[in-house]
């Protein structure tokens, strides 16, 4: 008879995979963007990551938001406050896809009004996606012990969120207020700074799919948790 090694709980390994999911394809969004189209487009790159909408990268755009929304859909947890997270970035993330941004040339009033969506429904999602970061993530599930590990998660976490809020503080400072569209050269304003929201992101995701900083098997407990169920690791 094969004995496996140790007894997984499948269920548990498919929700981890689903949370790991979610911070590869939020990772590496920006990159698998803008990297092939600098190649083929004349070493060029586009202001936002949403307007390679407009390129020929349209579809593994699309494709990766509609990916996410249901991976958030799916990879929910258990108390209530995740319930509505979860769906409501689910919807958010899938408005980002279909409510595509305003061109950067010439654009008609029908353009435009899908383009003041587009970013409704962005900073939305991550204001949800921080909010998962600062809030749900760190809770400790009810008779779960704290362990160190779980601590450095917490920290984790906390920057994460962090450089979520930092990021959108920053677009609306220097896109919105002071209108500059492009940081530094051809690197846009938007561009940039979605990149670190993604990348944020994608960190806290791969962090609570225990891809870092899992809990050793025999760690102590340092402190009895009194959160809500609705947390995990």
């Amino acid at each position: 008879m094969l004995i496996a090694p140790r007894p997984e709980d499948p269920a548990v390994l498919s929700y981890l995979t689903l949370r790991k999911a979610v911070g590869v394809v939020a990772l590496g969004l920006p990159f698998v963007l803008a990297i092939p189209y600098w190649f083929i487009g004349n070493h060029a790159l586009e202001s936002s990551i949403s307007s390679y909408y407009y390129t020929g990268m349209r579809n593994l755009f699309v494709g990766s938001l509609c990916a996410i929304s249901m991976f958030m859909l799916c990879a929910r947890g258990y108390d209530i406050k995740d319930e509505v997270a979860g769906i409501f970035s689910s919807l958010c993330a899938l408005g980002v896809a279909f409510f595509p941004t305003t061109p950067d040339g010439p654009a008609t009033k029908r353009q435009c009004e899908l383009g003041t969506a587009h970013y409704i429904f962005a900073a939305l999602l991550f204001l949800t996606l921080a909010y998962f970061c600062l809030v749900l993530f760190k809770m400790t599930a009810f008779g779960k012990k704290v362990t160190p590990q779980k601590i450095q998660r917490n920290r984790v976490y906390t920057v994460c969120g962090c450089s979520i809020l930092g990021s959108l503080a920053f677009i609306l400072l220097i896109e919105v207020l002071l209108k500059h569209t492009y940081l530094i050269g051809r690197l846009g304003t938007l561009f940039c700074f979605e990149t670190t929201s993604l990348i944020a992101f994608g960190i806290a995701w791969l962090t609570k799919g225990e891809t870092f900083l899992k809990d050793a098997d025999n760690a102590e407990a340092l402190i009895e948790p009194s959160g809500l169920a609705g947390a995990a690791p």
